[in-house]
């Protein structure tokens, strides 16, 4: 091959990159909203889960650092969740919503694969560089539509799961909180979990196949 030889990023990279935003965008508001829940109630806890996230744009804002688009579309998107769910009057609304959404964003990853425009592709290009003659090779189109398969069927899987144990810890108009979210995210890490292991050692198997292809040597 002319070019140089096309590699990920090592993994403890990736981590860096990826721990620092999981934690503050996912793990922390559950962790804040448990936290407070279990003291001052459902209101507590929604309303400290809000506080969270906009004391994380707020801060950007002061330090003048610049706030990711996604942060803003997470503020909105927490606030639309509490006013909702105060006006039903129930946890399992505040819960039930995000799944909903994740069930959407599933179809949009299928379309996306119909479209010939995988998702997977644009998302993975946000951390790994490959060049233009890689990413026409029909081997990584093959790849990149698969992935995105498996990726849509993995957040259909984890948003079924939730609303199953939404509604298995739901005891009359009350929702269990505790055992919800402490079952519920096993189940999604370990979905997820192995959906990122058989996309990470997928990705660098048809990357070593490359290095040996004929059409791309020389």
């Amino acid at each position: 091959m002319n070019h140089s030889p096309v590699t990920l990023p090592r993994l403890t990279a990736l981590l860096r990159q990826a721990v620092p935003r999981l934690l503050e965008g996912v793990v922390a508001p559950l962790a804040v909203f448990y936290t407070a829940f279990a003291l001052l109630g459902e209101v507590g806890g929604m309303a400290a889960a809000m506080t969270w996230v906009y004391a994380g744009v707020g801060w950007r804002l002061v330090r003048r650092v610049p706030v990711p688009a996604t942060m803003y579309l997470a503020s909105l998107a927490i606030t639309l969740r509490v006013l909702v769910s105060l006006w039903f009057g129930g946890a399992q609304f505040y819960f039930l919503q995000p799944e909903l959404g994740t069930i959407c964003l599933s179809m949009v990853f299928l379309a996306s694969v119909r479209l010939r425009r995988p998702l997977a592709q644009k998302l993975t290009l946000d951390y790994v560089h490959l060049p233009a003659v890689v990413l026409k090779h029909e081997r990584v189109r093959r790849f990149f539509a698969r992935i995105t398969l498996l990726w849509a069927f993995v957040l259909l899987a984890n948003s079924t799961v939730s609303i199953w144990l939404l509604i298995q810890q739901s005891v009359g108009s009350q929702l269990l909180v505790g055992p919800y979210l402490l079952i519920r995210t096993t189940a999604v890490a370990v979905i997820t979990g192995l959906a990122a292991v058989v996309s990470v050692c997928a990705f660098r198997r048809v990357l070593r196949r490359l290095h040996h292809d004929p059409v791309l040597a020389a």
